[in-house]
């Protein structure tokens, strides 16, 4: 019914709405995984390039330590040096018993000094100018070298300078409380998916910490993926929908048919048993006339008085058959031992419930309104057969249905489902043409119908089961227009 595909519409739109949500969720973390990865890969290497260059420069000073040019000679292989190494902006060179430029830098030779052999040290740093100098102790003289921070940096092999558009990275030198920014924004980045990596540089005398901070926004997400899983995810769900109810077509289609051969079958027995039942006795008495007359016949004289009484009984069941040939009133004479044995408790809200559900095609295309829904009946427990019972139900509905096709204006069909007693009580009522007069007190003989094309057995098979299930089936008019059958069955608990 309608109910039941908005029901099976919900909870498959509720799978395919989970899967779409649990996808896509797959799908961003993986891409989030993917940059967080990029951007790990490319702080690993900018610390990397910074590092070497820090070595360099440690390098740098212990040439110039070693070889200790000096003199003209000395002063044009510093500038050779300065132009092979753009971040060096100066080198100086204190002889024994000079005196460095700024005191600070005597307090580092002193530092340089007290390690063995001497090392590289800080010697200062200016975060206004972005500069900082290197010293190392020497004999006879010390060099100390002044570099540049941004020309440090080796721009060529820079790997965030790559990064996607939508990142915006920082990219910081850190040494105690001073930072020198080095590439992207002043300011930190902002970002539900903060990103950040630091680690100090590989040389003690340049121990700054490359500081790298990021975010990922929402237009990092991979959006067009995310859309192209949910759309398959819905045309997928859609696609199984539509095979769940091709298939519960299928189902309703079959059990249709079983059942419409059941109903046929059962009515070929209903006619064989009436017609065997009520041929039976006028048969016998026919045989039994005929033959009396015969032998009165062979008689010597023969008693012609009895033999006119023997062939007016013979004509008398003669007629007698022919009549039930012609009107069989009774479809079949109920057997209480197999009846009482095939019965067992049916939930009658159920099997109105799965009669409906087998016709739901039908009451669509007819546009029948039911009141009220199935779903709200009472559940009662009846004593019958669950095939005899589903023929019954199906030969109602079919009845009411047939109707409400003759009729014009809506069409609503009323279900009633109580207790009644000892008994279940189910009313179908339809606001169709309703029954007329002259055809209700045969409405539940077999062959007699008001439908052309119609055989006029289904409610003649329908009262018969109801008699076998110690029950009773009745209808009624109902004004202004419509029909009311009224199903009455024993209760499992009553039995």
């Amino acid at each position: 019914m309608i109910a039941r595909q908005w029901r099976q519409g919900l909870v498959w739109g509720a799978v395919g709405l989970v899967v779409a949500v649990a996808g896509s969720a797959w799908i961003a973390r993986a891409e989030l995984a993917a940059q967080r990865d990029s951007f790990d890969t490319a702080a690993r290497i900018a610390h990397r390039l910074l590092s070497q260059r820090a070595v360099e420069h440690e390098a740098i000073l212990g040439t110039l330590a070693l070889l200790q040019p000096a003199g003209d000679d000395g002063g044009a292989a510093v500038q050779r040096l300065i132009a092979l190494y753009p971040q060096l902006l100066r080198v100086e060179r204190r002889a024994r018993g000079g005196h460095w430029p700024q005191a600070a830098w005597n307090d580092a030779e002193a530092r340089s000094s007290a390690s063995s052999p001497p090392r590289a040290v800080l010697a200062s740093a200016d975060p206004a100018q972005g500069r900082f100098v290197i010293l190392r102790a020497g004999e006879p003289a010390s060099f100390a070298m002044e570099i540049d921070l941004a020309r440090m940096v080796p721009w060529a092999d820079w790997p965030i300078a790559a990064e996607p558009r939508e990142r915006t990275v920082r990219a910081t030198l850190q040494l105690g409380t001073q930072a020198w920014p080095l590439h992207g924004a002043s300011a930190p980045t902002e970002g539900p998916w903060p990103l950040a990596a630091s680690k100090a540089l590989a040389a003690d005398s340049q121990a700054f910490e490359l500081r790298i901070e990021s975010a990922l926004g929402l237009a990092a997400l991979p959006w067009g993926r995310m859309a192209a899983w949910i759309a398959f995810v819905a045309a997928l769900t859609a696609l199984a929908l539509a095979v769940q109810r091709q298939r519960e077509a299928r189902r309703r289609a079959e059990q249709l048919r079983r059942l419409d051969q059941v109903a046929r079958l059962g009515t070929l027995g209903e006619i064989g048993a009436g017609l065997a039942h009520e041929l039976n006795q006028p048969l016998a008495a026919l045989m039994a006339s005929t033959q009396a007359a015969k032998r009165l016949l062979d008689d010597e004289p023969p008693d012609l008085a009895t033999v006119r009484d023997a062939v007016a009984h013979a004509t008398a069941q003669a007629r007698r058959a022919a009549d039930v040939v012609q009107r069989l009133r009774r479809s079949i004479e109920p057997g209480a031992d197999n009846a009482v044995a095939s019965l067992q408790p049916v939930r009658l809200d159920l099997a109105l419930r799965n009669a409906l559900e087998l016709m739901e095609p039908e009451l669509r295309r007819l546009g029948v309104v039911l009141e009220p829904n199935p779903a709200a009946l009472p559940a009662l427990e009846v004593r019958a057969d669950p095939v005899g019972l589903d023929q019954v139900l199906h030969n109602l509905l079919a009845n009411a249905l047939q109707a409400l096709e003759r009729s014009s204006g809506e069409r609503m069909l009323t279900l009633a489902l109580a207790r009644d007693g000892t008994r279940a009580r189910l009313d179908l009522r339809d606001n169709g043409p309703g029954i007329a007069p002259e055809a209700l007190p045969h409405l539940f003989e077999p062959f007699y119908t008001t439908r052309e094309g119609g055989l006029g057995l289904g409610l003649s098979l329908s009262l018969s089961l109801a008699e076998r299930f110690g029950g009773t089936l009745s209808a009624k008019p109902v004004a202004p227009r419509g029909a009311e059958f009224s199903l009455a069955l024993p209760l499992a608990t009553a039995a």
